[in-house]
Parts: structure tokens; C-alpha cells; sequence
């Protein structure tokens, strides 16, 4: 309710006095938070009274009012962030579920502020959603799981069909608990796994303490992620450490010219923050965080916001960093970018950060499901979105097309020379062909690609640059499309076009990281693909394919058996959502800082 400070230095020895301290606070948008009224009293407890004392504590009087202050936020973000425990949810199958009228059904999973929503399945009274999410667990707080199912109809109308509960705290630890939740308010159950394991390795401290700064901690921790514990806890794939250090030149969010910067730190669902330094544009937060690395093809991404009190906070700037690209050990110097992470903003910030993993593990966890991200509200509709999207795809296309037409060009003959070398690759191709030769093919390309690939990342850059390129039109026709409709059918015409424009993102976005992953855009996941094309060369040229056959068919059809909580997966779509697309090489670039004028003096100056 707000606070006030009193200077020791300007009380009388043994004179009780009435002091009217006016409070305040800086988080508060209230000009007077009113007064506390104190009677004060200052004597001498023991030994002489030395005046010395005095004037050095009036000098830094002020200096440690505000030390105290964000030492105090500090702690309380500290507590309030950390988690002890991880709640890992498989939502399998619902049992008699009575759906109704509803044409279409899913799930959504709360846990405090923490929501999943699950992937939608057509009407049915035993959906299968074979589906995992994970939990932050916090010790001190409600355990509470709510879980509830929803349908909806063709249409926007949506319903809530039930509901239940679990009380995670009761659940015992490192133990999985297969639950028959029955559903209220209708027919059904609900199949679900919970598993509530121990988190270790997430903190945040000062640079004084810094755990991988300990070399003994630090050969620990490397020890624990050694290549002779590859197959043990197989969820722990790493640690990384983050040192956030300061920020230079922020935008002035405030009216008095200058901000009160924060940062936030997202790894995944993961989420830490510094405290809030107040009048700045230059913080200094010398803050260090930790975190466990579940998947090494995730990226951290730094936002830097401004506090505005008990409104939403300002956008300062942000970027986006892949924990394969982190250099060890050394201070990097990123540029901030906007909020899509396509053009510069203004200011820069320092992180120096630490990458440890395990290699076997982290390559097993690419052919396994991403973890998903917390359910967040629907996207709207954008017209630079869907117009970028239709570029990328219509660039795919052109390039299959032309591709095409060079095939088609050798049948017709149109270069002699071209169509006679093709007729004979083709005779010899198909006369001594063998399946192990379509792996080594792809290897071949491969290797054409990495002895010179710098056509194809140039031109791929070249052109998702052109791509994400937005001028000022296009943002104001944003605005305008953001503006609340009054007719329904405005509705039912902005759900179907955001739903072709999902789904173009999605056809853009495979074909690019099918392209990226032979342009060695990634150089561990193209290394990665080498090994499984070998390690498939191999196999298909001594083991017969029937006899392959045969065993993928009888894994699929017991698999059921061997393990009834299994969650399906298909490992290529799994290891080709780990290749950044176009767009994300674009998000992902680092820019270099100058020391001309910034993206947006630029645009003021040219108004």
C-alpha cells in the first residue's frame, strides 16, 4: 500500500519527534497513497556516538533505499518463479462420452494459470487422443487439475460437455497414476496417466553466483550429461545457463523520456524474469538463470518489456535464439527486433550463455513429439500473414513446377546433349537399381550441398527476407482489420480464411524445412540425417525388404499390446518440425548493431 523512508541523519538525539512520511509507490499509477504519522526517538544504545557514521550513511542514503527495494522484488520473483515439480499428463481416451449435437470435440487442461487445449477429434464416444502434456508444479500453492471437455458444431457455437478434478498434491511422486476420471454434468469417462516427478536445475541468482562459474559443479554437471548416462532419464536432454547483463539505448516508453525495463526469459513453456529496474534506458540487471534443455531445437527467446504499473506492460524490443547457434562462454551483443522478429527495433541487449547436452540423448528426442505450448488465444486474421504464406507457397510451387518442366524438356528433346546423358542415367538407373540406392541418393544430395552451399542459403534468406518485408500500408490495413464486425457471416467468412491461412503456413513450412534440411541450414539435424540415411543405406542393401516389411508390420499391429499407453508419433513429421522454416531463419538471424540511425529515428526523421 505503499512506503516512505526516513534520513537517521536529520533526527535529534533523545527528542521524540512526529514525523508525517508521505507514501509511495513506483508501481502505482495513484499520485498520493496517502501518509503514515510516526513519533521517533533516536538515542544512543551503547559506546560513544561517532559522527563519521552518520554522514557516510546520509551520502548513501538513497543509493541503498533503492538497493533494498530491488533486492526485496527480486526475492519475491525468485519465489514466485521457480517450480519444484513437473506434472506430465497423457490424456488417452475417453470412454462413453455423450457428445450430443456436437459435431466436433476436444480437451482443455488447467492447472493455475497454466492451460493445454487438445487436438480436436470428430464426434465419437471413445475419442483417442494419445496426447502428453506437462505441468509446472508449485509446492506451495493449489494443486488443483481441472479438466474439461468441450464440443462445438460446425458453426462458432461451442459447449461445455463436462468436467473433472484431481488434486495433484495427493498423487504420490515418480510414480505413473492411470485415472478413470468420471466426467460431471454427462455421460463418460476420461483415460488419463499422470506422472508427478521432482524438478531440479532451474534457479535464478546474481553473477556472484554462478553455478557453471564453479569448476567442480561445472565438471558435475558435465559428468551428469556424459555419453555413459545416454539412456539414463531420457527427458533430461541438457542445462543452459543465461547470464542477462544489460541493455543499451531501450526505447523511452514513459512521458518523462525514459522506461523501467524488465526481461523475460522463455525457453519453451519455461518462463523466468528479472526484476524491474526503474528511470532507465540503460539496466544493468547481472542476473544469472538456469534451465533444463528438454530439446535441443528450441529456441530462447528475450523480450524486454517496460512496467506501466497495473497496465499491461510495453513492448521494448526482442530476440529469438536457437540453442544449437549459442557460442559457450562468450558475451554476445544481440539487436533487439519487433514483435514478429523481422525488422530491428532499437537498443541492444548482452547475454552470455552456457549450452551443456548430451548428444545421443538430444538426437533420440528429435524423433519424438514436441512439447507443446501453452494454449494461448486464437490468432487473428492478417493480411501480411496470409499474403506471405501464399508467396511462400506459390515459390514451392514454382520450384516443383520447374522441375517439372526440366524432366519434361528431356523427354521432348529439346537440348540434344541434356536429353541424351538423361536417357542413359535412366537406362542404367533403372536396370541396376536396388532400394538401398534411394537413401544414397539423398546423400548425395547431402553432400552436393554442403560442399557448396552458399547458393542455396543465400537465396533462401535472400528470398524469405522479401517475404517478411512490411511497409506501412499493410499495417494500417492490420488496424482496420482488427476493428469489431456486427455481422455473423463477417465471422464465418474471417474463420475460413484464417483456417486457409493455417493451413498455407503449414504447406509453406513443411516444404522450406524439407529444403532446409538438405541445405545444411542446421548442421546437427542435417549430420543427423546423414547417420539415419547411412545407417538406412546399410540395412536396405543386406536385409531383404520383406523382411523389413514384416517387421515394421508386426510392430505396428503389437504395439497396441506392448505397451497400451503409447503415444502415436510419426518420427519423420517429428524430425522435420525441429528445421527452422524460412521464416524462422529470418526470426532466428542475429543482426549486428551500428552505430547509425535506428529503424524507427529513421522513420520519425522521414515524417
Amino acid at each position: 500500500m505503499g512506503s516512505a523512508f526516513v534520513v537517521l541523519s536529520e533526527l535529534e538525539l533523545n527528542r521524540t519527534t512526529e514525523h508525517i512520511l508521505k507514501l509511495e509507490d513506483p508501481n502505482s499509477l495513484e499520485d498520493d497513497m496517502g501518509v503514515i504519522v510516526l513519533n521517533l526517538n533516536l538515542v544512543v544504545k551503547q559506546g560513544d556516538f561517532k559522527r563519521h557514521r552518520w554522514s557516510n550513511r546520509k551520502r548513501i542514503s538513497g543509493g541503498k533505499s533503492s538497493l533494498i527495494r530491488s533486492l526485496r522484488l527480486s526475492e519475491a520473483l525468485r519465489k514466485n518463479q521457480l517450480w519444484n515439480g513437473i506434472v506430465s499428463i497423457a490424456l488417452l481416451e475417453g470412454k462413453n462420452v455423450s457428445v450430443g449435437n456436437m459435431a466436433e470435440m476436444f480437451v482443455l487442461l488447467k492447472l493455475g494459470d497454466q492451460r493445454y487445449k487438445s487436438k480436436t477429434l470428430c464426434k465419437s464416444a471413445h475419442p483417442q487422443w494419445r496426447e502428453e502434456f506437462d505441468f509446472h508444479y508449485f509446492s506451495d500453492r493449489m494443486g488443483i487439475l481441472d479438466i474439461e471437455v468441450w464440443g462445438k458444431d460446425g458453426k462458432k457455437h461451442k459447449e461445455r460437455l463436462g468436467t473433472c478434478k484431481v488434486d495433484i498434491a495427493s498423487l504420490p511422486l515418480k510414480q505413473a497414476n492411470c485415472l478413470e476420471l468420471p466426467l460431471d454434468s454427462c455421460l463418460g469417462a476420461l483415460l488419463v496417466l499422470i506422472t508427478l516427478t521432482p524438478c531440479g536445475g532451474v534457479s535464478m541468482s546474481d553473477l556472484c553466483v554462478c553455478p557453471l562459474a564453479d569448476p567442480s559443479e561445472r565438471k558435475q554437471i558435465s559428468q551428469r550429461y556424459c555419453l555413459q548416462n545416454s539412456l539414463k532419464d531420457m527427458k533430461d536432454i541438457g542445462i543452459l545457463q543465461v547470464k542477462v547483463l544489460k541493455a543499451v539505448d531501450l526505447l523511452a516508453a514513459d512521458f518523462s523520456g525514459k522506461s523501467d525495463p524488465f526481461c523475460l526469459l522463455e525457453l519453451g513453456n519455461d518462463r523466468l524474469q528479472t526484476h524491474t529496474i526503474y528511470k532507465t534506458l540503460n539496466p544493468e540487471w547481472n542476473k544469472v538463470f538456469t534451465f533444463r534443455v528438454k530439446d535441443v531445437h528450441d529456441a530462447l527467446e528475450v523480450t524486454v518489456f517496460d512496467e506501466d504499473g497495473d497496465k499491461p506492460p510495453d513492448f521494448l524490443g526482442k530476440v529469438s535464439i536457437p540453442l544449437l547457434s549459442i557460442r559457450d562462454g562468450q558475451t554476445n551483443c544481440y539487436v533487439l527486433k519487433n514483435k514478429d522478429l523481422e525488422q530491428a527495433f532499437k537498443g541492444v541487449i548482452y547475454l552470455e550463455m552456457d549450452l551443456i547436452y548430451n548428444p545421443v540423448k538430444a538426437s533420440i528426442r528429435t524423433f519424438t513429439p514436441r512439447e507443446k505450448r501453452f494454449a494461448e488465444d486464437s490468432r487473428k486474421l492478417s493480411k501480411k500473414i496470409l499474403s506471405r504464406d501464399v508467396d511462400r507457397v506459390r515459390r514451392i510451387t514454382m520450384a516443383i513446377w520447374n522441375t517439372l518442366q526440366f524432366l519434361k524438356s528431356c523427354f521432348q528433346w529439346e537440348s540434344t546433349l541434356r536429353s541424351s546423358i538423361a536417357f542413359v542415367v535412366f537406362l542404367v538407373t533403372v536396370w541396376n537399381f536396388e532400394l538401398y540406392m534411394i537413401p544414397l541418393a539423398l546423400l548425395l544430395l547431402f553432400a552436393y550441398n554442403f560442399i557448396e552451399p552458399t547458393k542455396g542459403k543465400a537465396g533462401s534468406t535472400h528470398d524469405s527476407q522479401e517475404s517478411t518485408e512490411v511497409d506501412d500500408e499493410e499495417d494500417e490495413d492490420d488496424k482496420e482489420s482488427e476493428k469489431k464486425g456486427i455481422i455473423e457471416r463477417i465471422y464465418m467468412v474471417q474463420d475460413i480464411v484464417s483456417t486457409v491461412q493455417n493451413i498455407l503456413e503449414e504447406v509453406a513450412s513443411f516444404g522450406e524445412r524439407i529444403k532446409n534440411t538438405f541445405n545444411w541450414t542446421v548442421p546437427f539435424l542435417s549430420f543427423l540425417a546423414c547417420v539415419v540415411l547411412a545407417v538406412a543405406t546399410v540395412t536396405l542393401y543386406f536385409v531383404p525388404l520383406r523382411y523389413l516389411v514384416l517387421i515394421w508390420g508386426i510392430n505396428k499391429f503389437t504395439k497396441k499390446f506392448r505397451n497400451p499407453y503409447a503415444i502415436d508419433n510419426n518420427e519423420l513429421l517429428d524430425f522435420l518440425s525441429r528445421v527452422p522454416s524460412d521464416v524462422q531463419k529470418v526470426q532466428y538471424a542475429e543482426l549486428r548493431p551500428c552505430s547509425s540511425q535506428s529503424p524507427l529515428r529513421k522513420k520519425r526523421s522521414g515524417l
